[in-house]
Parts: structure tokens; C-alpha cells; sequence
């Protein structure tokens, strides 16, 4: 099998990995997906993942067909260089193989304007026109007009503190921080049009390439807030020379007034998934981050 083959009939790689007849070689697919590098036979490398055999939950239903759509979508704006879709089937992702390399100052800046060329691209409506994910839960994409802050509280924030609350990683107090910021969401200021996200931006899913380029991959895409994927981005530690990717994102399109007091507040979202995958040990990364949200408003109100 050669790539012009697999292109021509993706239907196909299972049998052939099934029957050995490709180099598979293990490697990392994050926390959820087992993968691996085929080395196809005209030397051409592909990335491959499917769900783990011995996974605690089932593969959901539409989870890669989303993530295909998502990488298509975010590849359509030309901007961030994105993998290219090789082979999208019910139980296997395959795409163009990506050479990783060292992050440099350099590729951080060109990312950071690509990042704004991308956002730039924007999306018919809050949403997609999909359902997807976000890691292995469900990411409610219902297409909404706006305005944005309602939007985001329905379907990012209310949705993943009911899974935490219900699996017992958040205590009432903690549910109640995050409830107050839904309820004064409408005070944070810095509505926008829907922009084109990635969607689950934090560092891990930016790979940094040999060719000198950073590239975007596992996304959970859809029009959302701009500032959404910038404060993801800053989260676990921010990846390397993030002062530079931000400062090449700001010059390029700078965020609107207020943007620092509003990071906590898109950062919240993905806090708030975490404690839904993985329990408790995030608890208190929401309660801090619910306190720090509350004080931007409280800020602007004193500055007024």
C-alpha cells in the first residue's frame, strides 16, 4: 500500500493492518486514542488512532467522523498549518504524518499570526453545524446567533459543571462559584462574531514541527469566542515561548479592551471538563479560576 493507494481506497487500511501488512509502530495519541506510524510502502508516513480495546467506556458513536470534520474545517481557512484527513472511518482516524521538531521563537510567532488568520475565518453561527466532542465527552454544537455570552454559558459551562456535579467531583460550594459567573455572564463585556476555534487550544495539542511550523491537531471546532483558544493556550504551564505567539497574535488582531480580566471565564470551560473526565483533583483549579472570573467584572464595574 502506497499513499496514492490508500487515498484511493481508505476503506481498505484496516484489512491491511489487521493482516500486518503495514509497519505499525507505536507511538503517543494522548490520553485517550491509541496510535501509531504506518510506514507505508512508497515510504510514506501516516498517523493513525483508533479507541483502546480495553477502554473503560465505548467508542461514542460520530466521535472521529468529528474530529475529521473539525481538522477539514480548520484546514479549509489556510492559515494554521493543519494534517491532512487520509483516512476517516467509524473506528480509525489517518492522517499525513507531521516530522515533530524543537520549538523555536521563530515558529511561535508565525503561529501566532497564523492563529489570528484562522480566528479571522470565522463561522456562520456560535456552534457548528455538527455534534462533537470535546476529549471523549459529548460537546454540544446546537448553532446559536448570539449573543455569545449566552451562548457559551448554555452550552460550555452549564452542560460540563452538571456531569462534575453529578460525578461527585464538585462540592456544592464549588457548583455555586461557577453558577454565580453563569449568572453574571453578561457583565464580562467583549462580545464578538463567532470566530473559527479550534476549540480545545491547551498546549498538548500544538505540535511543533521539523518543518519549522506549528501545527494544530485533536480539535474540538466551532465558531466560538476568539479569546476562548488564547486563554486555553495559557493553561497547564502555556507551551513554549508563549510570550511570543501572543505577541504576534496582538499585533496582528489585537483582543478587544478587558481581555486579561476575561481569561479566567474561557479558561473555566475546559477547567470544568477536566473535572468531568477526571474527577476531583481539578476541583480546586475551578474554584480558583470561578473566583478569579467573578473579580474582572467587579474590576470593570470599579473602573466605570
Amino acid at each position: 500500500m502506497d499513499l496514492a493507494y490508500l487515498r484511493a481506497h481508505p476503506e481498505h487500511l484496516p484489512t491491511f493492518l489487521t493482516h500486518q501488512r503495514i509497519r505499525e509502530t507505536p507511538v503517543s495519541g494522548g490520553d485517550i486514542c491509541a496510535a501509531s506510524r504506518l510506514t507505508l510502502d512508497d515510504g510514506h508516513s501516516v498517523f493513525a488512532k483508533t479507541w483502546p480495546e480495553r477502554a473503560a467506556r465505548p467508542l461514542p458513536e460520530g466521535f472521529f467522523a468529528a474530529e475529521a470534520a473539525g481538522l477539514r474545517w480548520l484546514r479549509e481557512a489556510g492559515s494554521v498549518p493543519v494534517p491532512d484527513v487520509l483516512v476517516a472511518l467509524p473506528d480509525l482516524l489517518a492522517l499525513d504524518w507531521v516530522e515533530p521538531g524543537e520549538p523555536t521563537p521563530e515558529a511561535a510567532e508565525a503561529f501566532g499570526r497564523d492563529l489570528a488568520g484562522l480566528h479571522r475565518a470565522g463561522a456562520p453561527a456560535f456552534g457548528a453545524d455538527r455534534p462533537g466532542f470535546i476529549g471523549a465527552l459529548p460537546q454540544d454544537n446546537t448553532p446559536g446567533p448570539g449573543p455569545w455570552p449566552d451562548w457559551f454559558a448554555r452550552h460550555r459551562l452549564l452542560p460540563y459543571l452538571r456531569m462534575s456535579v453529578d460525578g461527585g467531583a464538585l462540592d456544592g460550594a464549588g457548583a455555586a462559584l461557577v453558577e454565580q459567573v453563569v449568572e453574571r455572564i453578561g457583565e464580562f463585556g467583549g462580545d464578538e462574531p463567532p470566530a473559527r476555534l479550534h476549540g480545545d487550544l491547551w498546549p498538548g495539542n500544538l505540535l511543533w514541527g521539523a518543518d519549522g511550523r506549528v501545527w494544530l491537531v485533536d480539535p474540538a471546532a466551532h465558531g466560538g469566542h476568539r479569546e476562548t483558544d488564547l486563554a486555553q493556550l495559557a493553561l497547564f504551564g502555556g507551551p513554549p515561548h508563549l510570550d511570543r505567539i501572543m505577541a504576534a497574535y496582538r499585533e496582528a488582531w489585537p483582543p478587544a479592551d478587558g481581555w486579561r480580566e476575561r481569561v479566567p471565564l474561557h479558561q473555566l470551560h475546559l477547567l470544568l471538563v477536566h473535572t468531568a473526565i477526571f474527577g476531583a483533583a481539578y476541583a480546586d483549579a475551578v474554584r480558583s479560576t470561578a473566583r478569579a472570573a467573578l473579580r474582572g467584572p467587579d474590576r470593570a464595574t470599579v473602573d466605570r
